[in-house]
């Protein structure tokens, strides 16, 4: 760990110059070879204490840097200040969900629950001092998205305290504590921008994953504009107050090809004007500069991240770091300087600045290795497979280093959360020791998936979610006929709507898959509906079906075909998950032993929904590699 802030690397890009930056080179001992000649390979548990570095935070005047890290165990809150020692911020035994630094930088507001129960209350934090005052406490109430005023006196957010299950939009005064409701709707809610002058904000309105709408609220009267009449499902995401403050940027898919591009909206005729036309990619993480002179944003190309900087009174694009892999967290400065969090499947996430006019780029957080050499780290293909009906499906190869054509190897599925999520080839500690081992692994992204416009996104809902599963079944064919894995020799693995994947492989094509691992999976819908957390049931209704069409759910519920799973299978879950209950686990758990299938159940009394302690990530993917080399080694 000392080496992370002792060692101080600046990587200076010259001018013009496009090639990636590298790690600064180690001069080889001329002394004995200490640690023996053999390849060191780690145990799980030293692959899962790498740690990450995100989220990162830069002050106006670019002095002060802030981020968060698991260095600690838990995710903590840190500062740093030049080429100094960071300073933690944030002791929670928890961790922290969430920041949001004062346009000061003197302060910042911090998110966290309890054991994993997602109940984020929140927390005023000096950013000098550390010192905390809790400004909200009501442990069954969830506050979340905080957004300060322009001259730090209030601050914005959203919480469900009125009933539990609509969540307000609410006005704090940080001085005096006084809170005032800013709109209050049904459903699910949460504020998106201020105004320069602070004069306005707008709220946004989620009814589905793939649907919302945008408020314009004055501050002064309360009076709220509905922004976004649509016919549809349609996105408007990202919304960003241009510095004349009637016009704005975001991130919408309400155009001919329902992809998500970069547009402006006339706030005054409600007018969208869409900035990108012709690009078959999707746009995410739109950020603009304190005085909104300048845009950054990434560009999702098939899961990989690109990376662009604009100046809008030229509409000049800005150079751009010369990295290529996975961006995240875009902050600018009030100068030339655009913090960032960068990662790969071969790097650990860290923190950089790019200033791109010196074109100097720094990075300024240094991940622990613990002792692993990133060399061994393991980069995917990008492939695509045929499914069922034709379609191709898109995903990622892992193939370890000891794989050589004609001998395949034993590999993992993994499928993702969500279901509209996407697979990203980010840094996946777990992956590299499965990869180190021997096995590989294939990450699919199968219909249903987000990254691939609002067509793709759809093609899984409601009655066609089975057809998700076929994606699955074909990417197991693909491998065994592609010479990759041996057929019988194949695992499932994911977590959320991956675990409940994870069951539905196991019960619609049980002679296919050599084991399973379900985290926080669901087993049966209409249970899951009934159970989860009431603010969330109508997102998951519009994506899963209703609960007044039980018929169909108990259909795609493999509680319901459990005798055909014959497969061992391996469940991980929270106790304290709000939004898969643990009795999902525990449904499937129990008729699986009165079959007399080989079942392993893992259950963390101080978690939710996954593992976020070190403690018990460790435990957690011990469990998991056990499992998966008796089953498949």
């Amino acid at each position: 760990m000392r080496r992370m802030f002792l060692v101080v690397l600046a990587l200076a890009v010259a001018a013009g110059c496009q090639q990636q930056v590298q790690p600064t080179s180690v001069a080889k001992s001329e002394g004995p070879n200490l640690m023996g000649a053999a390849p060191y390979i780690p145990d799980i548990e030293t692959f899962m204490q790498i740690g990450y570095c995100g989220s990162p935070e830069i002050s106006t005047d670019a002095t002060k840097l802030f981020f968060q890290s698991s260095m600690s165990g838990v995710t903590q809150l840190y500062r740093l200040s030049g080429d100094g020692w960071p300073i933690q911020l944030t002791f929670f035994q928890d961790g922290i969900d969430f920041a949001s630094l004062s346009h000061s930088s003197q302060w910042a507001i911090v998110g966290t629950g309890i054991g994993g129960n997602e109940n984020s209350q929140l927390f005023l934090i000096s950013a000098e001092t550390a010192r905390a005052e809790q400004l909200t406490d009501m442990p069954d109430v969830q506050f979340g998205d905080p957004l300060w005023s322009p001259d730090d006196s209030k601050i914005y957010y959203r919480s469900n305290q009125e009933n539990g299950k609509d969540f307000y939009v609410y006005e704090m005064d940080v001085v005096s504590r006084q809170t005032r409701p800013i709109a209050a709707r049904e459903g699910y809610n949460g504020p998106m921008d201020l105004s320069l002058d602070g004069t306005k904000l707008v709220q946004y309105t989620f009814y589905s994953n793939t649907n919302n709408d945008l408020y314009l609220i004055d501050l002064a009267t309360l009076k709220s504009e509905h922004l976004t009449p649509h016919q549809g499902d349609a996105m408007y995401d990202g919304f960003v107050f241009a510095a004349d403050g009637t016009t704005g940027y975001l991130i919408c898919d309400a155009n001919d090809d329902h992809i998500n591009r970069r547009a402006t909206m006339d706030l005054a005729t409600r007018e969208i004007t869409f900035i990108d036309t012709a690009s078959q990619w999707e746009v995410e993480g739109l950020e603009l500069s304190p005085d909104r002179s300048k845009m950054a944003w990434i560009i999702n190309e098939e899961g990989y991240a690109d990376l662009h900087v604009m100046d809008l009174a030229s509409g000049r694009e800005l150079p751009a770091p010369p990295m290529k892999g996975m961006y995240s967290g875009l902050a600018f400065s009030q100068g030339m300087q655009l913090a960032f969090s960068f990662t790969s499947s071969a790097k650990a996430p860290d923190c950089w600045v790019w200033d791109w006019g010196s074109r100097q780029l720094r990075q300024f957080t240094f991940s622990a290795y613990a002792g692993i050499d990133p060399a061994i780290f393991v980069e995917p293909e990008l492939v695509k497979f045929k499914s069922f009906d034709g379609m191709e499906i898109p995903a990622f190869l892992y193939l370890p280093p000891t794989f050589s054509k004609g001998h395949p190897v034993p590999f993992i599925v993994y499928a993702h959360g969500g279901p509209e999520s996407q697979f990203r080839p980010d840094f996946i500690r777990n992956f590299q020791y499965f990869l180190a081992n021997g096995f590989g692994v294939l990450a699919v992204n199968p219909r249903g998936s987000s990254g691939y416009g609002q067509e793709f996104i759809k093609m899984d809902n409601y009655k066609d979610r089975l057809k998700s599963v076929r994606d699955y079944e074909y990417a197991n064919r693909f491998l065994g006929e592609a010479g990759y894995a041996i057929p019988n020799k194949i695992a499932v693995m994911g977590g959320s709507y991956g675990g409940y994947m994870v069951l539905a492989c196991l019960t619609e094509n049980p002679d296919l898959w050599a084991a399973g691992v379900n985290s926080v999976g669901i087993a049966n819908f209409i249970t899951f509906l009934e159970n989860t957390a009431a603010y969330r049931r109508g997102l998951r209704e519009a994506e899963y079906g209703p609960l007044s069409d039980p018929e169909f759910l108990a259909s795609i519920s493999p509680i319901n075909k459990v005798d055909k799973i014959i497969a061992p299978l391996l469940i991980i879950h929270g106790e304290n998950d709000p939004r898969v209950p643990v009795s999902e686990a525990r449904q499937i758990a129990t008729a699986l032993g009165k079959r007399g299938i080989a079942v392993d159940t893992l259950i963390f009394a101080d978690e939710g929904h996954g593992s976020s302690k070190r403690s018990n990530v460790l435990i957690d993917y011990r469990r998991r590699v056990d499992f998966l080399k008796k089953h498949l080694q």
